[in-house]
């Protein structure tokens, strides 16, 4: 069964894409953002640099929340087991693929801790002609909602799914089912990788518990300025319509 979305204040509802080489450069973003942001999103690239955990580590120590983003897909006894000596991490979000039912099953039964699971769905940088090329001649939001639906029922605790399905998804699978939203273009598109996007106020007011934000904060003149903008546009959004 599914858990309830995490309890995040305004301020938790913003997750900061650590996407860095090295436990330096990480340091050095959590210096430079400071209390602008509470929640940290670490991924693959962070991974290579064998320094991951330490950087988990210290996010912990300094009490900020994390999302482990590795998106996992093996066999469902590999990712069971993975997942099972993730949830001994001070872990709060944590990725895996949502296209095999038998795996996110494992991998529910295997969380022995707080962590939520989210399933991916179909990457914010795909649109209809991506899936097209493999062999899925369908909508992007028609996927991503029977992916949603076969996440909730094989007992994962949510998706992280593009904004632009954050409201069919909320309607097809309740209240009760966690949203992640990236793929967040603060001041719109800016013709990157990134195809299917969305506002801050529009991911919230269709239903996402939280969003990620990258480059929009990295690549800003001053990303702390950045950062405390959007979380004012959280804070405007949640109090028009609270959670």
């Amino acid at each position: 069964m599914s858990r309830a979305p995490l309890p995040l204040t305004p301020r938790e509802r913003l997750i900061f894409a650590l996407d860095v080489p090295g436990r330096s450069e990480a340091l050095e973003w959590i210096e430079r953002l400071g209390d602008a942001v509470a929640f940290y999103k670490i991924g693959m690239e962070l991974l290579a640099s064998g320094e991951y955990f330490d950087v988990l580590d210290t996010l912990a120590a300094r009490g900020k929340r994390v999302f482990v983003d590795l998106k996992f897909f093996d066999i469902p006894a590999t990712v069971g087991g993975v997942i099972r000596r993730l949830s001994q991490w001070p872990v709060d979000y944590c990725t895996i693929h949502g296209w095999h039912p038998p795996m996110m099953q494992a991998a529910a039964e295997a969380n022995g801790s707080d962590m939520r699971l989210l399933a991916v769905t179909v990457l914010t940088s795909m649109g209809r002609a991506d899936l097209a090329s493999m062999g899925i001649d369908r909508a992007p939001e028609d996927v991503v909602v029977e992916r949603a639906l076969a996440a909730q029922a094989a007992g994962i605790d949510g998706v992280i799914a593009s904004g632009q399905e954050a409201a069919p998804i909320r309607r097809a699978t309740g209240a009760g089912f966690s949203i992640v939203c990236p793929g967040i273009r603060p001041g719109g598109p800016v013709g990157d990788d990134q195809q299917r996007t969305v506002g801050v106020a529009q991911a919230f007011a269709d239903g996402a518990d939280a969003i990620v934000v990258g480059r929009p904060i990295r690549q800003a003149a001053d990303p702390r300025a950045a950062a405390e903008a959007i979380q004012r546009e959280i804070a405007a959004t949640l109090a028009a319509a609270p959670r």
